[in-house]
C-alpha cells in the first residue's frame, strides 16, 4: 500500500506552493482585491439587483477595540454571502468624525481648548507636548480648533481603514465618507431646513439637560444613570404667616431632599392627590427655610406617597420630574444654577424681595459656588438655623450623566432646537412604531426594545449643541432696534454648506453682525446624531442624485449594536419618516457586546479592551484575520459574547487545515475540469459524501438567508471535519489509483466537487485562506463565485444514504481504537477482523469495503449483523517479525 509523492500526479493547471502558510495572505489579497475591484459596486443596475448596507460609521476619535472587529465582521459575512447570491452589493463605510468625542480627543492630544473670541492664527502650531493639566491648555480660535479636529480625525481614519482592511471587510472604499466634510454638512443642513420648512423642527426656550464639562445641552437618548454617593436631608418648611414670614409656632412640613442647594430655586411642594396626610394643605402656602420665599403646596399624581415623607420639593430645575411638575402645574421659573454648574452670582429677585431679613445674606454665602460645594455649605446653614432635622443620611442613588461626560447633569433653561420624534405627539409616536414594524429585526425580539423606547419618550429630540466641531445650524436671525433676535422668522441660506458664524446672509454685510438692526448667527451646531441619522441619505445621494438614491433606498440592511437602538437606529427612522415617508431599511441586524472574561462589557473607560492588532497578526502571538473572523462568526446576532482566544485558536486550526487538505487533494491530479462530471462518480462512498454535502449546502443556504450565519458556519464546519478526518482518510488509497482508474476518477471528481463547494461555503467567513486556495486551481475570485446550490450535487443516476460515510468512518474509528488498546501502531496490518454492527452499518461497510480495508490496513474483513453498536468481535494482526 505504498503511496506516491504529492508532486508526481499534480495536474498541469494546478499551481501549488511548496509549503502552504497563513502568513502573508492578508496583505497579498487585500492588495489584489483593491487592484481587481473585486468588491466594487456597479452603478449601472436596477433596484432589484441591489443589496445595500447602511454600515455604521465608527467614531473617529481614538482607537478601535476588538468589539469593532467583532460586529463589523458579522456585517461583512452577510455582505459576502449576498454578493455570492448574485446581488450587486452596495457596501460603503464612513467615519463619524464630528461631535464631542473628537473635540475631547483633540483637546487632550494637542493640549488646546477653544476660545471662540480669539482671532484666527494662520501660523498656529500646537505645543510639541500637551500639558498634563488641562488648566494649562493653550487657548485657540474657533477656526484653529476646527482645523486641528479635521487634521487629527483624518489621521485616525487612515489607521481605522488599515485595520478594517486587515480584517478583510469587503467594503467598496470608493464610497468612503465623513460626517463633517462639505457633502455631509450640506446634506445635514438641507435635511434640517427641510424639517424646519415642514414643521418637524422648531426652537424654544425650555429646561434642558446640561453637561457642565462640555458646556452643552444633551438629548434624552444620551443620558445614562450612574450610581453615586449622596445624602438625604430632612428639612422643615413652616406655613406662611400673616406677615409673610414662617410661622414657626405651627407644625412644619418635612421634606426629604438629596439636593438642598436647590432650596433657593423651590417653586412648590407637591404630594399625591390621594395622600390623606396632605389633602387639607393643598392650596396653602409654606415658606422656604433660609430664604423666606412663599411657595404653594400642590397635588400631582407623580408624587410618591411611599417615598421619603410623601411630599417633595419642586425646584427649577433639579431633574426631569421637576420639569414635568413645572410644566403641568404651570409653576413659576426660579432658576439659580447656571451653565457652569454654579449658583448665579446675582441675588435672584424673589430672594431679594423676601421679607426674611437675612435671605440675601444667606444667598450671597452660596453665590458662585459649585453645586457640590453649595450642598455642603447649605447643609451647615440649615443645621445652624435649626431647619435640618436629625443626622444627614448617606445614600447611594442613580444620578443622570451625559454618556460621555464626567460630571452629573444639571437642568438649565436655554434656547435649543428640536426635531419632533413622538415625545409630545401620540400620532407621530404611533407612526414611528408602525415604521419599526415594517422592518424585519434580527433577532426578532430586538423590536420590543425599539418600541419600548418610543412609547416612553417624554420630549422631542434636542438636536442643537453648544460646541464647535460639528455641522453648523444654517440660520441667522434679524436683530431689532434693541438688538433682540427674531427667532420666529429665521434667515435661511441661499446655498449649502453654510457656516453662519463665518458668513453673512444675503442682503447683509459682516459689519452688521451682532448690532441692532443687523443680524446674528445661530451659534450652535447640530448634534452628531443629527448627521449620523442621515447615513442612508448621505450614502444614497438624497437631494443630489435621486436616480442613484432610488437604486439603494430603502437600504436592505442596517447592521449595528443593540446598545444604540434608542439613538442611531431610532433617529434614522425619525429622519426617513419625515424626509422620505418611508422606513430607512428592510432589515435591522443587531450585534451584541464583547464581554471580558468576567462577563463585563469591554470599554476604554474600564480599561478592559483588547487592541485588534494584538490578535490580527498572522504570526504568534496573533491568530490572523481568518481566525478572528471565525470567532466573530461563531456568535449569533444580538448575543453578547465573551472574548475567547480558544475560539480563535480553533479558527486558525481550521484555516491551516483548509490549506493542507486542499493541497493534498490537488496534489493528486484533482483539478477544476473534474467539477460537474457527476456521472463519473460511481463509488457509493463518494455518492454518500456528495449527498451529505447537498444537505449541508441546503441547510447553510437557508441559515444564511435568515441572517443566521453562525448556524451556517457550524453546519459547514461540521461537514468539513467529517470530510477531512473521515472521507479523505478512507479514499486516500483509492485516490492514488490502487483500485483502478474508474474508482480513482470517482474519488477525484468527488474531491474536486467537495473542495469547490467548501471553499465557497467558507468564503464569507475566512476570505483570505479561501481566496488563496482558490487561486491554486481556479481563475477569478472565490468571492465572485456563485453561492453553492444543492441541486448541482445530485447524482444523475442513483441516490445513496448520506449517512453511509458516517457508518464507515465509525467502523474505522473502532478498528483504530482496538489497535491503540492493543498497543500496536496504526500502521500495523490486520490479518483478519470481524465487525459486528447493525444492518445499516454492515450494508455501508460492504459498499465501501475496499476503502475501509485500505484505511485500516486490513487483509481480511468480515461482518455480522448484531446489536445496536459497532464492535470488534475478533481481530488478528500480521506478525511484525
Amino acid at each position: 500500500m505504498n503511496t506516491p509523492a504529492f508532486s508526481d500526479s499534480t495536474h498541469e493547471s494546478v499551481n501549488l506552493p511548496d509549503k502552504p502558510a497563513l502568513e502573508g495572505l492578508r496583505d497579498k489579497w487585500d492588495a489584489a482585491w483593491s487592484e481587481q475591484n473585486v468588491y466594487a459596486f456597479d452603478v449601472d443596475t436596477d433596484r432589484e439587483q441591489v443589496y445595500s448596507i447602511d454600515t455604521p460609521p465608527p467614531t473617529a476619535s481614538g482607537s478601535l477595540h476588538v468589539g469593532h472587529v467583532f460586529s463589523y465582521t458579522q456585517t461583512d459575512i452577510i455582505a459576502r454571502y449576498q454578493r455570492m447570491t448574485g446581488k450587486n452589493v452596495f457596501y460603503p463605510l464612513g467615519w463619524d468624525d464630528n461631535g464631542l468625542p473628537t473635540e475631547r480627543r483633540v483637546q487632550n492630544y494637542y493640549g488646546v481648548t477653544c476660545d471662540p473670541g480669539r482671532p484666527y492664527d494662520p501660523d498656529f502650531q500646537p505645543p510639541e507636548k500637551a500639558p498634563k493639566n488641562s488648566r494649562d491648555y493653550v487657548k485657540v480660535s474657533r477656526q484653529n480648533f476646527i482645523e486641528l479636529c479635521e487634521k487629527l480625525s483624518a489621521e485616525d481614519e487612515k489607521v481605522f481603514e488599515d485595520l478594517f482592511r486587515s480584517t478583510g471587510l469587503s467594503v467598496d472604499w470608493k464610497y468612503t465618507y465623513r460626517t463633517i466634510d462639505d457633502d455631509s454638512r450640506a446634506v445635514s443642513q438641507r435635511a434640517f431646513l427641510t424639517d424646519l420648512k415642514n414643521g418637524h423642527a422648531y426652537s424654544q426656550d425650555a429646561p434642558t439637560m446640561w453637561d457642565v464639562t462640555f458646556g452643552t445641552a444633551v438629548a434624552q437618548a444620551e443620558l445614562e444613570d450612574r450610581e453615586r454617593e449622596g445624602a438625604y436631608h430632612k428639612v422643615k418648611f413652616f406655613p406662611e404667616g400673616a406677615d409673610g414670614l414662617a410661622d414657626t409656632s405651627a407644625e412644619p412640613i418635612i421634606i426629604l431632599t438629596s439636593r438642598p442647594e436647590l432650596i433657593p430655586a423651590v417653586v412648590a411642594l407637591v404630594a399625591h392627590p390621594d395622600d390623606e396626610r396632605y389633602a387639607s394643605l393643598f392650596g396653602t402656602k409654606v415658606v422656604s427655610p433660609l430664604f423666606g420665599v412663599s411657595v404653594e403646596i400642590r397635588a400631582h399624581e407623580l408624587a410618591k406617597s411611599d417615598k421619603g415623607t410623601g411630599i417633595a420639593m419642586v425646584c427649577t430645575f433639579g431633574d426631569l420630574t421637576d420639569v414635568t411638575w413645572w410644566r403641568e402645574l404651570d409653576l413659576p421659573t426660579r432658576a439659580v444654577i447656571n451653565r457652569g454648574g454654579r449658583l448665579n452670582l446675582e441675588v435672584p429677585e424673589w430672594i431679594a424681595s423676601s421679607p426674611k431679613s437675612d435671605a440675601v445674606a444667606n444667598y450671597e454665602a452660596l453665590a458662585g459656588k459649585t453645586t457640590f460645594s453649595a450642598r455642603k455649605d447649605i447643609a451647615q446653614m440649615l443645621t445652624d438655623s435649626g431647619d435640618l432635622i436629625g443626622e444627614i443620611e448617606p445614600i447611594t442613588h442613580p444620578v443622570p450623566f451625559y454618556e460621555k461626560g464626567d460630571k452629573p447633569l444639571e437642568v438649565v433653561t436655554s434656547r435649543q432646537w428640536y426635531i419632533r420624534n413622538g415625545g409630545r405627539s401620540a400620532e407621530l409616536r404611533d407612526a414611528l412604531i408602525a415604521r419599526g414594524r415594517e422592518i424585519e429585526w434580527h433577532p426578532a425580539y430586538m423590536r420590543s426594545r425599539y418600541e419600548n423606547w418610543v412609547e416612553n419618550l417624554n420630549g422631542d429630540w434636542l438636536v442643537s449643541r453648544q460646541r464647535f466641531f460639528g455641522v453648523p445650524i444654517p440660520l441667522w436671525y434679524r436683530l431689532d432696534a434693541d438688538g433682540q433676535p427674531d427667532y420666529d422668522d429665521p434667515i435661511v441660506p441661499e446655498s449649502l454648506p453654510c457656516d453662519p458664524i463665518a458668513e453673512a446672509p444675503a442682503g447683509f454685510t459682516d459689519d452688521q453682525r451682532d448690532v441692532p438692526g443687523g443680524f446674528t448667527a445661530d451659534p450652535d451646531v447640530l448634534d452628531t446624531w443629527a448627521t449620523s441619522s442621515l447615513t442612508p441619505q448621505l450614502l444614497g445621494g438624497w437631494s443630489r442624485d435621486e436616480e442613484f438614491f432610488d437604486k439603494v433606498f430603502p437600504f436592505d440592511l442596517r447592521p449595528q449594536g443593540h446598545d444604540i437602538i434608542r439613538t442611531w437606529l431610532f433617529s434614522t427612522v425619525v429622519r426617513a419618516n419625515s424626509l422620505n415617508d418611508a422606513a430607512p431599511w428592510k432589515h435591522a441586524g443587531l450585534s451584541g457586546w464583547i464581554l471580558d472574561p468576567d462577563r463585563k462589557k469591554m470599554s476604554k473607560s474600564k480599561g478592559n479592551v483588547v487592541v485588534p492588532s494584538d490578535i490580527l497578526g498572522e504570526a504568534k502571538p496573533g491568530f490572523g484575520p481568518d481566525a478572528v473572523r471565525y470567532w466573530a462568526a461563531s456568535a449569533k446576532l444580538g448575543a453578547d459574547t465573551a472574548y475567547d482566544v480558544t475560539q480563535m485558536q480553533i479558527g486558525r486550526r481550521l484555516a491551516m487545515k483548509l490549506l493542507n487538505a486542499s493541497k493534498f487533494a490537488l496534489a493528486q491530479g484533482v483539478h477544476a475540469g473534474l467539477i460537474g462530471q457527476l456521472g463519473a462518480v460511481t463509488h457509493d462512498l463518494d455518492r454518500a459524501l456528495l449527498a451529505k454535502l447537498a444537505e449541508v449546502v441546503e441547510q447553510a443556504g437557508k441559515h444564511m438567508a435568515a441572517y443566521d450565519y453562525a448556524h451556517a458556519l457550524r453546519v459547514t464546519e461540521s461537514f468539513f471535519w467529517e470530510f477531512t478526518d473521515d472521507y479523505v482518510e478512507l479514499v486516500k488509497d483509492r485516490s492514488y489509483g490502487s483500485s483502478g482508474s474508474d474508482d480513482q476518477l470517482s474519488a477525484h471528481v468527488t474531491l474536486a466537487t467537495a473542495l469547490d463547494v467548501l471553499l465557497r461555503l467558507f468564503a464569507p467567513f475566512t476570505p483570505f485562506v479561501t481566496e488563496e486556495v482558490w487561486s491554486w486551481w481556479r481563475t477569478g475570485s472565490v468571492h465572485r463565485a456563485p453561492w453553492p446550490a444543492d441541486e448541482a450535487l445530485s447524482h444523475p443516476e442513483s441516490s445513496v444514504d448520506p449517512e453511509l460515510l458516517a457508518f464507515v468512518a465509525a467502523a474505522l474509528t473502532e478498528i483504530r481504537r482496538t489497535k491503540t488498546e492493543a498497543k500496536v501502531s496504526q500502521k500495523t496490518e490486520v490479518a483478519s477482523v470481524t465487525i459486528q454492527a447493525p444492518a445499516a452499518v454492515v450494508s455501508a461497510i460492504t459498499a465501501a469495503e475496499g476503502d475501509l480495508r485500505a484505511a485500516g490496513r486490513i487483509k481480511s474483513l468480515s461482518t455480522e449483523e448484531a446489536g445496536e453498536e459497532i464492535t470488534i468481535d475478533s481481530i488478528d494482526f500480521v506478525d511484525q517479525d
